[in-house]
């Protein structure tokens, strides 16, 4: 006659509670270049779905925290001084352009302010071409 082994349960499993810092070593290994998460799983006794489970957990990155509103109060400013804000009036130029006609189709326009003598000059050089 053949002996069959048999297992006998006396009372119903519990789940098992796992603290933080065991979650984190365990996600943590399977982190780990060329690990294997059903490995580490099944030496831990649990399911691989478990740990990708914990993974999504434990490396959930969080939002932002809200942007609270500070109040902020306005005051109205105190009136300037008068004689320390007063800038002299700016005069202002007219600036006109001047064409010159130089003959046979060429013209040269510049403004008004422009230095005589560099403009003598150019025009030299333009009349003897």
């Amino acid at each position: 006659m053949t002996m069959q082994q048999i297992e006998v349960i006396t009372s119903v499993e519990r789940r098992r509670r796992w603290s933080r810092a065991e979650k984190e070593r365990l996600v943590a290994a399977c982190l780990e270049p060329n690990a294997s998460v059903s490995e580490i799983a099944r030496s831990a006794g649990i399911h691989a779905g478990q740990l990708f489970r914990w993974r999504k957990e434990l490396c959930q990155v969080s939002p932002p925290p809200a942007r609270q509103f500070i109040p902020v109060e306005v005051a109205a400013l105190p009136a300037p001084d008068p004689v320390e804000t007063t800038l002299p009036p700016r005069p202002r130029k007219k600036i006109s352009i001047v064409t010159i006609e130089l003959g046979r189709g060429r013209r040269i326009r510049v403004e008004s302010d422009v230095d005589t003598e560099a403009l003598a000059r150019i025009l030299d050089v333009v009349e003897r071409r």
